[in-house]
């Protein structure tokens, strides 16, 4: 790529990244100015991710930060001056082991937090998880903020798992996707999850879906389901 359009290609990210910040609030995944969406820039060796502790509400294209993939902020660069979250290790570590990855999102929605601290992983008793997740979503060790640990958490727990969500114990679920939007997608969806199981479990014993009909649900969706042009996963 040249120049011109790495630098388009950048402002695209830094846009779309910006906004799908607000996906997270519309949906009650964070609270305070926890939580954030990350995004790759196709073609390059950045990402794109929030500043640390900036309301919802003030967050622009121009205050994200343009990160390499060792997780350094790119001086001289729009939003350069801030620090960038605190979970950027992790995204980095993510997008330097797994590049197909283009979006990370980490959320404190309740109910998944909820799982997370128990350490259990959501069972797939519901179709749409079947669709969405193609399984349980699992979960991974427990890890402290700080370094590259819950990046490392994240890719031995998905790294060959049709799920793109992991219940990071004790912490919460971080998703992963094609896109940041996709990845926004996976984390709404996990929370969608969590609460449905929870709720069914207060009033009862769920049922399991045969895993044969797992992988059939999860087959359609993923490669019938809806219109071509769309990203449907």
């Amino acid at each position: 790529m040249n120049d011109n359009a790495v630098e388009a290609a950048i402002a695209a990210v830094r846009a779309d990244v910006a906004l799908l910040h607000g996906e997270l609030v519309r949906y009650g995944l964070v609270v305070w100015t926890g939580g954030n969406v990350s995004g790759r820039v196709p073609g390059t060796d950045y990402f794109v991710i929030k500043p640390s502790g900036v309301a919802y509400d003030d967050l622009t294209p121009d205050n994200m930060i343009l990160c390499t993939l060792d997780g350094e902020v790119v001086p001289g660069t729009p939003g350069s001056e801030r620090s960038p979250s605190s979970d950027t290790a992790a995204h980095a570590y993510v997008y330097r082991e797994m590049p197909e990855v283009g979006g990370v999102v980490h959320t404190h929605s309740s109910y998944a937090v909820a799982w997370a601290a128990r350490g259990e992983e959501i069972p797939c008793v519901i179709t749409g998880m079947a669709d969405e997740f193609g399984g349980p979503i699992p979960v991974g060790p427990f890890a402290v903020i700080g370094d590259d640990s819950i990046g490392r958490g994240i890719v031995e727990t998905l790294r060959g798992h049709r799920s793109r969500a992991v219940l990071m114990r004790n912490h919460g679920p971080f998703t992963i996707g094609v896109t940041a939007k996709d990845a926004v997608k996976a984390a709404v969806m996990c929370e969608d999850a969590a609460r449905s199981v929870h709720l069914a479990r207060q009033a009862g014993e769920v049922i399991p879906i045969p895993q044969e009909k797992i992988d059939a649900l999860y087959a359609r969706y993923q490669n019938v389901y809806g219109q071509q042009e769309d990203e449907r996963r």
